[in-house]
Parts: C-alpha cells; sequence; structure tokens
C-alpha cells in the first residue's frame, strides 16, 4: 500500500470506530497524556492543530 493509500484505509477505520465510541472505554494511560498536553498548551510549550490542517499536511508530505 501506498502512503496515500494507508492513511485513507486509517480514516475509514477511524470513521468506524468513532461511530461506535460508547461502547468502548479509552485506557487509564490517555487521561494522563491528555492532561500533560492541555498543560504543554497552557505554558504555550504546544499549540493544537485542527484535525483537517492535520490531514492537509500529512498529505502534503507524503505526495
Amino acid at each position: 500500500m501506498t502512503t496515500a493509500e494507508k492513511l485513507r484505509a486509517m480514516e475509514i477505520l477511524w470513521a468506524d470506530l468513532t461511530r461506535k465510541a460508547e461502547s468502548f472505554e479509552s485506557p487509564a494511560w490517555h487521561d494522563a497524556v491528555l492532561r500533560e498536553r492541555d498543560q504543554r498548551v497552557a505554558e504555550g510549550k504546544e499549540a493544537y492543530v485542527s484535525w483537517e490542517d492535520a490531514k492537509r499536511d500529512l498529505r502534503e508530505r507524503c505526495q
């Protein structure tokens, strides 16, 4: 598979998983990671990027 095909497959899988989000629980480590990232954003050390921008950037890098 090409990188673009792999990314498209991941998008399809993610769309399916998010339709059924209430049927599974996030792992315990996930909360800690999110809190750490929120703290880094509050400190100005990181910034959030929209999902659409992130996908566009990935696609541009893979071409």
